[in-house]
């Protein structure tokens, strides 16, 4: 998780607008503190929230990659 956090923390923002930077706060190896901030801010579980961030890295990386071929 850690690779793409800062624009991941952007659309958790974007998402849920009541998050604050004490609730993403990541430190590495903790991620479970990181889900249960996040779970009483947002009423997801953590599957949920777990299911958000890969579809979110999913999308990110396919932006990514369309625009290194669009450039080439």
């Amino acid at each position: 998780m850690k690779g793409s956090w800062n624009e991941l923390k952007g659309k958790l923002k974007q998402a849920y607008g009541n998050l604050t930077d004490d609730d993403l706060r990541y430190e590495e190896g903790k991620e479970d503190e990181l889900l249960g901030r996040l779970q009483k801010k947002t009423g997801k579980t953590k599957d949920d929230l777990k299911k958000w961030f890969n579809s979110a890295k999913h999308t990110s990386k396919e932006k990514y990659t369309s625009k290194e071929k669009s450039s080439h």
